[in-house]
């Protein structure tokens, strides 16, 4: 077992779990939240989550409220807000701090082992955070809502996507189906 996988998480619903759950399978990690732009990949998450869930593949989805106070409910009203509006079925997580200093100790090892976000060549989100007025966050950090991790079988980290990256661009379909092959 990694040491990602021995690091004690909360289901959505409060119960005790790891990723060691969720061993010998291909996971790809997500910070969610509510009221993004972004919002609308919780239902192509879901899409990549049923395409591929046979093959041992699963979606985790974790909360967070660290930009732009986007996901202010509670875990009630955030698993109610995910069934309602998108039918989430893939596993949900209590709230977590993603990024500063407060920063969960999961995202920290997930910093850690892969520290750069891929995006597509010519993505603008940075500048367009800005342009929002917003200052984002500097690298390695998280830079907003709906980053993604992908964790190999073995519970090593093997690749990270841009926000702006979303679900069924064939830059993650492509590093599943090659993760999912070897």
């Amino acid at each position: 077992m990694t040491g990602l996988q021995k690091i004690p998480l909360k289901t959505i619903t409060g119960e005790d779990s790891s990723l060691a759950a969720y061993r010998d399978k291909l996971i790809l990690v997500v910070n969610v939240a509510s009221k993004c732009g972004l919002t609308p990949q919780y239902e192509a998450l879901e899409k990549l989550y049923e395409r591929f869930r046979d093959q041992d593949f699963v979606v985790l989805g974790f909360p967070a409220n660290d930009f732009a106070g986007q996901e202010p409910g509670a875990d009630t009203e955030i698993q109610q807000f995910c069934r309602a509006n998108f039918n989430v079925q893939f596993p949900l997580f209590s709230k977590i701090t993603v990024a500063g200093e407060d920063r969960h100790p999961l995202y920290s090892a997930l910093i850690a082992a892969w520290p750069a976000a891929r995006s597509n060549p010519g993505s603008a989100f940075r500048e367009t955070l800005k342009g929002h007025g917003i200052t984002p966050n500097p690298e390695p950090e998280v830079l907003w809502n709906f980053e993604k991790f992908l964790i190999g079988k073995d519970g090593r980290v093997i690749d990270r996507f841009a926000p702006d990256v979303t679900p069924s661009d064939p830059m993650i379909v492509a590093a599943i189906e090659k993760a999912l092959a070897n």
